[in-house]
């Protein structure tokens, strides 16, 4: 499959029915872009409202936590999926005000959770990913599970009425390997790209950037193929968030990115599936660095900037309502011509 092809006939008349509105040229900022590229993407003009909205949280381990890169430790990934479960993380709560589906799967998270629903862990890769520093991340072959994995997922989502997907994360460490693939993917050095993930301080500021630096190293020029690049430097759960959003790409359903998780992941979507940005539009500016920069080459200006760095899929889902404005003003407000009667 390739990426579908955006409507761009519709798209064209969404903004001309923009430009035509009974509001000052421009005066709905960013509001009135997301309402041309929904209307390109649904193929209608004006847009249909977005009423089903599918989250799916993607879970994982990641090995470079024995390393020093985050404030938390591995045990607190297994406490949170059962957060997740209980519909108590915060994701879950942003979800429920907003009237949107969550659900979250156990892709590599480094504990059996056996007393979760087992659907939770139907599909699990793998216990945990390697220390990408140190060994790469997973195998080809689990590299490939995890993508038809989040590919599977999509399809569920979409075959039962999803007309919006966003993907989510819950992994301690997981900003470590999101950097690297941006930087491996941008060809931007570790300086540039590491942030402070769940809060480090300057010391652990100080080694997850020498990890990185040590991991792109590593990888060296197996990172300029998609699929080399994920098996060494993301993990299972990065695989299956990036599958998905490929998959959505193919079906032609719309995607609101979150944070550096899932800018990482549609980066190397794009780069496995060309035309698969299209698709996407982004939900927030995270505070990590490699965030912006991934966004910037991928062309995408975000509908939010709060400072949120929670991850889980979060700050797309606080964008819900702004995008379903988008598609409510571009649909209900008075066009000029009718209100001057001409």
């Amino acid at each position: 499959m390739s990426a579908a092809q955006v409507n761009r006939a519709t798209a064209s008349a969404a903004q001309e029915r923009l430009a035509g509105l009974a509001t000052p040229p421009g005066a709905l900022g960013r509001l009135g872009e997301a309402g041309v590229w929904l209307a390109g993407v649904q193929g209608a003009c004006p847009p249909r409202p977005v009423d089903d909205v599918r989250i799916v949280v993607f879970a994982g381990d990641h090995g470079v936590v024995d390393h020093g890169v985050t404030a938390f430790p591995s045990s607190v990934t297994p406490l949170m999926v059962r957060a997740f479960v209980a519909g108590s993380a915060g994701a879950c709560v942003l979800a429920r005000q907003h009237g949107a589906q969550l659900r979250v799967v156990d892709v590599s998270v480094d504990d059996d959770l056996p007393d979760l629903p087992p659907a939770v862990s139907a599909g699990k890769v793998m216990r945990g990913s390697g220390a990408i520093h140190l060994a790469d991340a997973m195998t080809t072959q689990q590299c490939e599970q995890a993508l038809v994995l989040g590919a599977r997922l999509a399809d569920e989502a979409i075959d039962d009425g999803a007309d919006l997907l966003i993907g989510g994360d819950m992994g301690i460490g997981n900003t470590t390997p999101a950097a690297a693939l941006i930087g491996a993917s941008l060809g931007v050095p570790a300086a540039e790209i590491t942030g402070r993930g769940t809060g480090v301080d300057d010391a652990g500021l100080s080694r997850k950037e020498q990890v990185i630096a040590t991991a792109l190293q590593r990888a060296g020029a197996r990172a300029h193929d998609p699929m080399q690049r994920l098996s060494a430097l993301g993990g299972a759960d990065l695989a299956a968030h990036t599958g998905f959003l490929v998959r959505a790409a193919e079906r032609g359903v719309p995607v609101l990115l979150d944070g550096v998780i899932s800018v990482a992941c549609a980066l190397v979507a794009e780069d496995l599936q060309p035309g698969s940005v299209a698709w996407f539009a982004a939900g927030h500016r995270s505070p990590e660095p490699a965030q912006s920069l991934a966004l910037d080459k991928l062309g995408l200006v975000p509908l939010l900037d709060l400072g949120m760095r929670l991850g889980e899929g979060s700050g797309a889902v606080a964008a819900i309502p702004l995008l379903r404005s988008a598609s409510a003003l571009l649909t209900d407000v008075a066009l000029l011509s009718d209100v001057l009667g001409s």
